[in-house]
């Protein structure tokens, strides 16, 4: 299957591991030695509307990429940024 990259911000990605969707696919990093894509970069979260920036970016690995498909790409990812392991009220966004 070929893909162009810009197929790829259009595709969802779930973590096969929870069941978790991690969002779409915002940018590609590629080794520009071996001409490589080395990751997967999925745009943290906003914070209250982006008023209060956005939470960490996600880094899929492109070893842990385990299907591409027409609409999604399964990943198995074990590493979960800290604001997906646990839900936060609307104060704790203030004060962290």
């Amino acid at each position: 299957m070929v893909c162009k990259l810009e197929d790829l911000r259009d595709k969802n990605v779930i973590n096969v591991k929870n069941g978790v969707s991690l969002g779409c696919v915002d940018d590609v990093v590629i080794d520009t030695c071996s001409a490589e894509v080395v990751s997967l970069v999925i745009y943290g979260r906003n914070r209250l509307f982006g008023l209060l920036g956005r939470e960490d970016d996600i880094i899929v690995s492109w070893n842990n990429i385990n299907i591409i498909g027409d609409d999604v790409i399964l990943v198995c990812f074990d590493c979960m940024p800290c604001n997906m392991k646990k839900k936060r009220n609307f104060l704790n966004c203030f004060f962290n």
